[in-house]
């Protein structure tokens, strides 16, 4: 069993559980990991907000085969959103966190003001376009609908997807910061923009829909297999990564971390766990 605390991210309560984890202080809590100094003390656990699959497996993983012998105390806190993990970060309510990749994390920063920095690559989860109507790609037709993610980065990148396989059309070089609104041909297509935690849920009312790989897998969807198309692993700039606010990256507990998550033990467990659907940075970059 997973001793892992749950963090249910609900839209209507996240100013609630915000609330709630600022006036809560356990021994746990990162205020309280700090030595007479004031510096991070590395017998104390640490705190790693995530989303649960595969970030939070992924830890776990770590949690249970490597963590004791690197002498590092892991505690795992589960959102299911894509906000309250940096808020979190920035905070001070959780160590660190791991569940996104660098455009996102720019974007976020610079329209929240926060100050949260990547510590190291640790896996890539291609985004992909599923039907629970459509056999394959040549079977969306004009006139059907596609839902595609609403944040900035994520609905790009989506809209990015959609034109490499021919289905749309954008202006030049917008690349994967399109918009609707770059679509210069849409083929006839329809788009329902929904929050990306949202969009499996809605698979069975679109014609089709461009999934993130986590929200997928959590849909008992296999990207390798199930995809009528999928991102390219080579020159993908969207590994996720453990990140820390700004600061904190020589906590030697944040260093022991990231050592154990690019290790070979769990570029395996990767491998062998999602068989392609989860890919590894390093095996990415190589």
């Amino acid at each position: 069993m997973r001793s892992n605390t749950k963090t249910i991210a609900a839209f209507a309560g996240i100013t609630v559980l915000a609330l709630g984890l600022t006036a809560c202080g356990t021994a746990s809590d990162p205020s309280s990991a700090k030595d007479g100094s004031g510096t991070p003390d590395a017998a104390k656990p640490l705190v790693v907000a995530a989303s649960p699959t595969p970030h939070a497996d992924i830890l776990t993983y770590v949690k249970d085969h490597l963590a004791r012998k690197a002498g590092l105390t892991l505690e795992i806190k589960e959102f299911t959103d894509y906000v309250l993990p940096n808020t979190a970060t920035d905070q001070g309510q959780v160590d660190a966190n791991y569940f996104q990749h660098k455009p996102y994390l720019d974007d976020f920063n610079q329209k929240n003001g926060t100050d949260i920095v990547p510590v190291a690559d640790v896996h890539l989860e291609p985004l992909g376009l599923y039907s629970g109507k459509l056999k394959a790609l040549k079977d969306l037709k004009a006139g059907q609908t596609v839902a595609v993610p609403n944040d900035t980065t994520n609905g790009g990148r989506a809209l990015k997807l959609l034109a490499d396989n021919g289905l749309i059309t954008l202006k030049d070089g917008v690349g994967a910061g399109a918009t609707l609104a770059d679509i210069t041909d849409k083929k006839g297509l329809e788009f329902k923009e929904l929050e990306a935690a949202t969009v499996p849920r809605a698979l069975n009312e679109v014609d089709a829909a461009v999934i993130n790989g986590n929200y997928a897998i959590e849909a008992d969807l296999n990207p390798a297999k199930d995809a009528l198309a999928l991102e390219k692993a080579d020159g993908n700039p969207y590994a996720n990564f453990l990140a820390v606010k700004n600061g904190n990256e020589d906590d030697p507990r944040i260093k022991k971390l990231a050592e154990l998550l690019t290790s070979p033990e769990v570029k395996k467990y990767i491998e062998d766990t999602y068989e392609g659907s989860v890919i590894p940075a390093a095996a990415q970059a190589g």
